[in-house]
């Protein structure tokens, strides 16, 4: 029986999440896109509420293409809010097409998003070395620069709290605990 963070339980779903994807650097546009956007949606909701409609993100959105999502027309948003597969919040679907054309022109300035992104943590993932989930914290310097950046390239949804539950998704941070099998895994990569 392998040894797991504490905040994934026994959900198969959590379980694969955990093991494969969560705090692995992520450096693909689309999935960092993908992740930035599933993060706003879970506000207010469990990350596991999230991940179950995820494919069904996927199939709403594109695939999380940014460009697609950036043309997205007031029947793109009539057609999402009546799409029982995702969160039909109109503001966090309007955040999404507003957070796609922040993308593009960070893509335009900054040649990825990945580009952009990782430079909030120097390119490098930062190692942490948390005994207990008590210990991680919901924000950090980092987060709270990341978020004050996007909101002022017009981003919504991207508070430090979301932003460094991001982070933590996409391997900005390695806040596997360090009795967990994947932090010595993570750590080992680096």
């Amino acid at each position: 029986m392998k040894n797991r963070c504490a905040w994934c339980g026994d959900n198969p779903l959590y379980m694969g999440y955990h093991d494969i994807e969560w705090g692995t650097p992520a450096h693909d546009d689309r999935h960092l896109f993908e992740m930035l956007i599933l993060e706003g949606a879970q506000a207010g909701l469990s990350w596991l509420t999230i991940l179950k409609k995820r494919g069904n993100y996927r199939r709403a959105f594109d695939n999380f293409d940014a460009a697609k999502v950036a043309a997205y027309k007031e029947t793109d948003i009539r057609r999402l809010l009546a799409d029982p597969g995702i969160v039909r919040n109109r503001l966090k679907i309007e955040s999404a097409i507003r957070n796609a054309r922040g993308v593009l022109t960070m893509k335009e300035e900054f040649g990825s998003l990945d580009a952009f992104l990782w430079r909030f943590v120097d390119g490098v993932s930062m190692q942490n070395s948390w005994r207990s989930l008590a210990e991680v914290p919901a924000r950090t310097a980092q987060s709270d620069a990341l978020s004050k950046e996007l909101k002022r390239r017009g981003f919504n949804f991207v508070g430090s709290t979301i932003c460094y539950a991001f982070m933590q998704a996409v391997g900005m941070v390695n806040d596997h605990t360090v009795d967990c099998f994947r932090h010595e895994e993570i750590k080992r990569g680096y």
